[in-house]
């Protein structure tokens, strides 16, 4: 069994970059950062911050680029990915990428309208490409006729 998967819960570090493909596919790029504190030797607070690179593709990044802005709280579920590429001197590079599979706004939304709701937005679990996306996630049926 193998498994590849990434919480991630910070701060939007910038405006996401979203951009359109051919054939109207959205892409759009932030960066995460996730801070650890702790206490050094001497017993003073020490704040360690990572960037993470976020990938969201299809709705997730239409909904990125209408609702998401630097400063913004979220919760990101996806998986690691590494690509490499030849920069202009021949020199191989690597970038580490986090494709997010769900997301959730954890701040309120700050398009001036008084929702304060935080929707979650789920890709499906079909993996293969770049995942698609659904709405935000479905309520729960409490009419259905389980025992449980």
């Amino acid at each position: 069994m193998m498994v590849n998967k990434v919480i991630l819960i910070g701060n939007v570090g910038a405006e996401p970059e979203v951009r359109y493909l051919d054939g109207g596919v959205a892409v759009a790029n932030l960066r995460l950062a996730t801070t650890e504190r702790y206490k050094n030797k001497n017993g003073e607070n020490v704040d360690q911050t990572e960037w993470h690179n976020i990938v969201l593709w299809r709705g997730l990044a239409e909904i990125v680029e209408k609702y998401v802005h630097k400063g913004m709280r979220l919760y990101i579920e996806g998986r690691i990915r590494t690509r490499s590429w030849d920069d202009q001197n021949g020199v191989k590079r690597y970038t580490t990428e986090i494709y997010a599979d769900n997301m959730q706004m954890l701040s309120a939304r700050q398009d001036g309208d008084n929702n304060t709701t935080v929707p979650r937005y789920s890709a499906p679990a079909n993996t293969a490409s770049a995942p698609a996306t659904t709405g935000p996630a479905a309520e729960p049926d409490d009419n259905d006729d389980l025992p449980f």
